[in-house]
């Protein structure tokens, strides 16, 4: 039975919203025992699933984006533990594997802000 593409698209979002909740109520709630984590807030912005549902890319942004490459580390020590819980708490055929990235989005938006804010391109907008 062949699903239509909208529909498969449709589901990968529910799954990946589904895991960033989940994600986000375990590292909120100091779930993993670790003291890089338990000393930084950790925000999971999205979560995108692979068609196939088996790889999750998950974005993720220190509160203030402070030691951002030492919080990644640290998620990336515990992706064992992380996918556990994951695949306990997301009813799926699979366990989906976690890949944690640095959420950069937030950091192009202040640019973007920042070039409108020139007088030059300013004067060209008008």
């Amino acid at each position: 039975m062949n699903k239509e593409p909208q529909e498969k698209s449709v589901r990968t979002l529910r799954v990946g919203e589904q895991v960033r909740h989940v994600l986000s109520e375990i590292l909120a709630r100091g779930d993993v025992h670790d003291e890089t984590l338990a000393k930084h807030m950790v925000s999971v912005t999205e979560v995108r699933m692979s068609p196939d549902l088996r790889h999750a890319t998950v974005f993720v942004k220190p509160l203030l984006g402070k030691d951002e490459a030492t919080v990644l580390k640290a998620l990336r020590t515990n992706t064992a533990y992380l996918q556990r819980e994951v695949a306990g708490r997301v009813q799926n055929k699979y366990a989906a594997k976690l890949k944690f990235l640095a959420d950069d989005s937030f950091d192009e938006g202040s640019h973007i802000d920042g070039l409108l804010r020139d007088p030059k391109v300013a004067r060209d907008l008008r």
